[in-house]
């Protein structure tokens, strides 16, 4: 038998409280705080923008004067141990959308080894080629250089939609 609507309560009753969370001096709604820094999708792109892997032109070789950035990135994991990286790769605007979207994916990828080389569990990486279509389009050298990156974008689990974070292409 259905309960008559007047019967059912939405909420708290009177002279009852929802648990309060000390932290936040709210009620407590079960939403996770997502942190200022983190997007809706649980992306935190600001922790980690020093740390961007620079590459030389259609080369995907994580070069040796790069490699104290990733070192970097392997710290901050550890101190955040629910937290993954989004390696996105990145190409100037030279060559064709097909041809860069693999070198991005290229870079991407020799970044995800590097880290894995130097003890960063498989599981916390993650990879996406944006090939040139974040580039400074018929950019100077300098431009260029900057687009020939790899963007190490900090992930939060908790911070997503359903618990999902973006997969490898």
């Amino acid at each position: 038998m259905r309960p008559s609507p007047t019967s059912t309560v939405l909420g708290a009753q009177s002279g009852t409280t929802a648990p309060v969370d000390a932290s936040f001096g709210q009620a407590n709604t079960g939403l996770t705080d997502r942190g200022s820094d983190f997007d809706p999708n649980g992306h935190n792109r600001t922790a980690l923008q020093a740390q961007a892997v620079l590459f030389d032109f259609d080369n995907s070789d994580v070069r040796a004067g790069e490699r104290e950035k990733l070192k970097a990135a392997k710290d901050y994991l550890e101190k955040n141990p629910s937290h993954r990286l989004l390696l996105e790769g990145h190409c100037d605007w030279r060559g064709t959308a097909e041809y860069n979207l693999g070198l991005g994916d290229r870079r991407a990828n020799a970044v995800r080894k590097y880290l894995q080389s130097i003890g960063v569990p498989a599981a916390r990486l993650e990879t996406l080629s944006k090939g040139s279509l974040d580039a400074a389009k018929n950019g100077d050298e300098a431009a260029m250089a900057r687009d020939r990156r790899v963007d190490l974008v900090v992930v939060n689990p908790a911070a997503t939609t359903g618990g999902a974070a973006a997969k490898s292409l």
